[in-house]
């Protein structure tokens, strides 16, 4: 039961890797945006940057998942820390 458990947090923190950020040229222009929303992912970085917490961008943008603003995070956080900025 335990590896079944396993493979199953697995598998959904690679479905939430692949699902934070989307384009396509049909929505918001080809603004990178959430997957599945119309919200631009630079609006995450735009609240937190006027000192906005994540928990006011969560309510203002309810399409946007929890899972999916932290993922963003995280992989930004990650650019980052490889380039050496």
């Amino acid at each position: 039961m335990r590896g079944i458990h396993s493979a199953r947090i697995s598998s959904m923190k690679t479905e939430t890797a692949h699902t934070v950020i989307s384009r396509s040229p049909d929505v918001m222009s080809g603004a990178s945006v959430f997957a599945g929303t119309r919200v631009p992912a630079q609006s995450l970085l735009d609240y937190l940057a006027g000192g906005h917490p994540l928990e006011e961008f969560l309510e203002d943008f309810p399409t946007v998942r929890r899972e999916q603003a932290l993922e963003l995070l995280r992989q930004l956080k990650e650019t980052l820390t490889e380039a050496q900025i």
